[in-house]
């Protein structure tokens, strides 16, 4: 697989076909003049952090414990720095809307936020974020030691923009008792087509509602789809090409659909699968590795965990990275920008994420994390660092165009809850995904 770098790079169009032709006019990663960040390194020689700071997070995976935990012992190493833990929103949507306001108003901002894998690329076009390469350098942040997926998946044009903190990928979570009774093998299946050869069985002998829960669409139906699509053959894009309304990507889409109409073994969470999954009211779901812990202790059942399912067309690197990191605005003072970085570097020591990663199911993001005690514990997790090795770079249309997973979230809502015809739904979030391309992303880059 190559490394994000390279992936992350918009890639030349040349050569695309006429339903590329909205998106082929910028090939190059080079931001315009005046309208990107900018390309000015920055320096923090001589620089005294500032004694105070504030870090807005929305506690992902009900973190907000260990975090408090990890400002703690931050301060007490570092005397002169006081971190402010503030709830900035429930979710990543809401962090981003608040971030977004503070933009805004040029008022407010924190020196260290939470970015989600869909927000952090829009900051970067707008100017709203600093590159971390001369803190990293001036720090001495150990950047070879993170996993190179996840720190690679915030480098971009050459520079870090980001680094990795709570970091998932969407998992299998099955119910082992109901698939004993069901007598199916105590794993996850292999493909959606062996699923839903299973799935009538576990109706049939649980007394689950469902024999699997779609995941709550707002949020999660951009992401997770995308192990769907994959399967298949399809994707949200190639590269910069629109391709939801394929066929490939439609008959991903419509066997979803029959799943909860024709089928009717599945339904759509309204909320979060996890719980409902916990709950005892589906045998299945897909959700984060974030909600591991939260499942684990919720459940009163035996817990299994696996791999996300391939498909006809794909058996394996159908799972998308995904989560978020933390980014340091540009909108604040120097002296604020180093202390957070001192922060930042202090949340990512390997004790501090192999401890996060125990509090919330997240992955640990550095290599030489010790992760001993943790498995001993949670021996699941090592199923979500094992998959890391067969992930797949997010589709650059879910990932890039701002609005875009919402969009991806309404059309999936008309497929599952409302039973849309499925092409025509594909051709309009098409249309609508090229429009955020010529709106939001184009006019901020050299062609």
């Amino acid at each position: 697989m190559k490394l994000a770098l390279d992936r992350r790079l918009f890639l030349s169009l040349a050569g695309m076909g006429a339903g590329a032709a909205a998106l082929s006019a910028c090939g190059g990663p080079s931001t315009a003049a005046g309208t990107g960040p900018s390309e000015t390194a920055l320096n923090f020689d001589g620089v005294t952090p500032a004694a105070s700071i504030d870090f807005w997070s929305n506690h992902p995976g009900k973190s907000q414990d260990v975090e408090k935990d990890m400002i703690a012992r931050f301060e007490a190493k570092n005397r002169g720095i006081k971190v402010n833990l503030v709830t900035a929103g429930a979710n990543y949507e809401e962090i981003a809307q608040k971030f977004q306001t503070a933009q805004a108003a040029k008022s407010g901002l924190p020196a260290l936020v939470v970015l989600s894998d869909v927000w952090w690329f829009r900051y970067y076009l707008n100017g709203n974020i600093i590159p971390l390469d001369s803190l990293i350098s001036q720090l001495d942040v150990k950047l070879d030691d993170f996993r190179t997926s996840l720190v690679d998946d915030y480098k971009y044009d050459g520079q870090q923009w980001a680094l990795p903190y709570g970091r998932s990928t969407p998992l299998f979570y099955y119910n082992k008792d109901h698939f004993a009774a069901a007598g199916l093998p105590d794993r996850a299946p292999a493909t959606w087509q062996e699923f839903a050869e299973w799935a009538p069985k576990l109706k049939a002998t649980t007394g689950a509602q469902y024999a699997f829960m779609h995941p709550a669409l707002a949020g999660y139906a951009g992401w997770t789809l995308q192990n769907n699509l994959w399967g298949e053959g399809g994707s949200w894009s190639r590269d910069w090409e629109v391709t939801c309304d394929s066929a490939e990507s439609v008959a991903a889409l419509q066997a979803a659909q029959d799943s909860v109409y024709k089928d009717a073994w599945a339904g759509v969470s309204s909320k979060e699968s996890a719980d409902d999954f916990a709950a005892g009211l589906a045998s299945a779901t897909v959700s984060s590795t974030g909600s591991l812990i939260g499942i684990l202790k919720s459940a009163t059942f035996n817990v299994g965990v696996g791999f996300l399912p391939g498909g006809s067309k794909a058996k394996t690197e159908v799972c998308p990275t995904g989560g978020a990191g933390l980014g340091i605005p540009s909108g604040v003072t120097p002296e604020e920008q180093l202390a957070a970085a001192m922060f930042l570097q202090f949340v990512t020591e390997p004790e501090n994420t192999a401890a996060f990663s125990a509090a919330t199911g997240y992955m640990p993001t550095r290599k030489s994390a010790d992760m001993t005690a943790v498995l001993a514990k949670t021996p699941q997790i090592k199923t979500a660092m094992d998959q890391l090795a067969v992930t797949r770079v997010q589709d650059n249309a879910r990932a890039f165009l701002p609005g875009a997973d919402q969009e991806m979230a309404k059309a999936a809502a008309k497929i599952l809850t409302q039973e849309a015809d499925v092409k025509t739904t594909m051709t309009e979030l098409k249309a609508t995904l090229e429009g955020l391309y010529n709106t939001d992303v184009k006019p901020k880059l050299k062609a």
